[in-house]
C-alpha cells in the first residue's frame, strides 16, 4: 500500500498555469507506474496523465497534450503535474495514483492506490 497526498490546487484565471504535487509514502515508489485523473462536477473520473517507474515514458489525455507535463521523483517520493495554458474545461478534483506495476495506464483499473484530491478551478 502506498499513502498518496496531493497538493497545489487553486484558483486560477484561464491562460494561467498550475503545478500539483503529490507526496507518497509506504511502497518502494520507484517500483511502479503513476497516474493523474480528474473529475469535474457531475462527470465520471477521466484520466490526464501518466508517468513509467522509470519516468522515461509519459502518456497524456488528447485534451491535455501539449499544455501539461508529468514528471516524477523517485529520490523524493513525489510526482508533479505541471498545468499551462488552463481552460475553464480543466476545472475539477484531481487525483494522484498508483499503478500495480510498472506499465502505463490509462484506466482507473490499472492503479491500485488513489490520494485524496485536490481541487483546481479555472475561471474564464
Amino acid at each position: 500500500q502506498v499513502q498518496l497526498v496531493e497538493s497545489g490546487g487553486g484558483l486560477v484565471q484561464a491562460g494561467g498555469s498550475l503545478r500539483l504535487s503529490c507526496a507518497a509514502s509506504g511502497r518502494t515508489f520507484s517500483n511502479y507506474a503513476m497516474g493523474w485523473f480528474r473529475q469535474a462536477p457531475g462527470k465520471e473520473r477521466e484520466f490526464v496523465a501518466t508517468i513509467s517507474w522509470s519516468g522515461g515514458s509519459t502518456g497524456y489525455a488528447d485534451s491535455v497534450k501539449g499544455r501539461f507535463t508529468i514528471s516524477r521523483d523517485n529520490a523524493k517520493n513525489t510526482v508533479d503535474l505541471e498545468m499551462k495554458s488552463l481552460k475553464p474545461g480543466d476545472t475539477g478534483v484531481y487525483y494522484c495514483a498508483a499503478s500495480y506495476g510498472s506499465n502505463l495506464y490509462r484506466i482507473e483499473r490499472g492503479y491500485r492506490d488513489w490520494g485524496q484530491g485536490t481541487q483546481v478551478t479555472v475561471s474564464s
